[in-house]
């Protein structure tokens, strides 16, 4: 545990401006039943299902929409087919790396046995199964996964924070970093970018045979994180051609921030339900890995990050892409997990695992970025207030942003300005629900 820094010695006398209410609006296509669904796309594969057979369903550690609800279905579906289903954690180092931690991470996020009507089998033991020949890469698989009669991947597609590929995050990110569990996490991260964007979906193309994957259920979001898809996807479409169809098709649906230049931006909380790096790069337009090329937009100026999850366990990977954080923020993170993720991605952990400037309050670290954004004209700085990367439909803008939303045809602005809201410690006040509940 680092030594609480003496901060109080910073005064900050800097004017906030004053922020008004936004609603973006995005197209977004909901699956309307999700039990129903997911059950109709297992049934697809209804031939692989054995009788008596025992069939591991992956779960991973991102806050997906939905996901208890939809591994239970899959489960569900399995039973109802004859199999005896049971949930595996497949969340690579996550988790302190152990098969306590990882199962309490699944309970943070709904996924428990009461809620999935199934057994966890949790453990970090792998196996190697098969090796890259070109770079002479081990392939690992959980030990779990292996003495099953069968796999059964379940996880969402989208954009990789660390990387741009035809296969990003996905099905084939589950079966190698997932179920090849730290070890299998950390041999892929090890080869830098290239052992994301080019081995991994080797290394999955070689687990999908060696773990007798029988499908993947392939989920996708709506810009406001609810299920717009579920799809089953036989083995050949895991790496494959379908899932690339998918992950154009979740680009198409990301939201964004609606302006490309910003000078400052704050956010309320990062976590590891929210992104993997706590904060979906994408969203603010900072990779940060050295090796990938940076973001064409959003440009953000000054970046403060004011707390972390709970659920977070302590894991502030990703902190190190902020230029301002809280003594709060700090007093919570548990620095061998922090230090254990960023080690295992590799490169990808580097420059994200430094920790950021720490102001003593939210205020401050508001006033600091504002201060260090380049743009001293308090009229005129442009700042940005949003909860995390995961809920961007509500924000909060500066009126000198006032003109730009207002051009845009998806933003609903409230013309009603109010003060940046803190209480009488210094901590933001959470404005969201009385955005939600505005109505404009």
């Amino acid at each position: 545990m680092l030594a609480a820094p003496d901060l109080s010695s910073i005064r900050l006398d800097v004017p906030l401006p004053t922020m008004h209410r936004v609603k973006q609006r995005f197209d977004a296509p909901v699956v309307a039943d999700v039990e129903g669904e997911t059950r109709a796309q297992v049934r697809r594969f209804a031939s692989t299902i054995k009788p008596g057979a025992r069939i591991a369903i992956t779960a991973g550690s991102r806050g997906i929409a939905n996901i208890a609800r939809i591994i239970k279905a899959v489960g569900d579906e399995v039973r109802a087919l004859g199999g005896e289903p049971f949930v595996m954690p497949a969340m690579g180092s996550h988790g302190k790396a152990t098969a306590e931690g990882q199962v309490e991470m699944l309970g943070e996020l709904g996924v428990t046995e009461p809620s999935t009507g199934m057994r966890i089998v949790s453990s970090m033991e792998v196996r190697e199964v098969a090796r890259i020949p070109e770079i002479d890469m081990p392939c690992y698989v959980s030990v779990t996964a292996l003495d099953a009669d069968g796999v059964i991947l379940v996880n969402r597609v989208k954009p990789h924070t660390d990387f741009n590929g035809p296969i990003e995050s996905g099905l084939s990110k589950i079966c190698t970093i997932g179920l090849g569990k730290q070890l299998g996490a950390q041999t892929i991260h090890s080869y830098g970018v290239p052992g994301l964007k080019t081995w991994m979906p080797r290394v999955a193309q070689m687990n999908v045979e060696k773990a007798n994957v029988l499908f993947g259920v392939a989920i996708v979001e709506n810009a406001y994180d609810q299920t717009a898809i579920v799809e089953a996807l036989p083995p050949s479409g895991i790496a494959g051609d379908d899932e690339r169809r998918l992950l154009r098709t979740a680009y198409g649906m990301m939201a964004s921030l609606p302006f490309d230049e910003l000078d400052v931006l704050v956010i309320d909380e990062m976590g590891k339900q929210i992104s993997g790096t706590g904060m979906d790069t994408n969203v603010i337009g900072r990779m940060l890995v050295r090796g990938s090329e940076e973001f064409a937009r959003p440009n953000i100026m000054s970046l403060a990050i004011l707390d972390l999850t709970d659920g977070s366990h302590g894991n502030a990977a990703g902190l190190g892409v902020a230029d301002f954080t809280t003594q709060r923020l700090l007093d919570k993170v548990d620095f061998a997990a922090y230090y254990i993720n960023c080690i295992t991605s590799g490169i990808g952990g580097l420059q994200r695992g430094q920790v950021p400037m720490v102001m003593l309050t939210d205020r401050d670290a508001v006033m600091a970025s504002i201060r260090s954004c380049g743009e001293p004209r308090a009229d005129k700085v442009g700042v940005m207030h949003i909860r995390n990367t995961l809920q961007i439909g509500e924000i909060e803008i500066s009126a000198s942003l006032l003109g730009q939303a207002r051009a845009l045809p998806h933003l609903d602005v409230d013309p009603e300005g109010h003060p940046f809201e803190f209480d009488r410690d210094g901590r933001v006040r959470d404005v969201w629900g009385a955005l939600a509940n505005a109505g404009h």
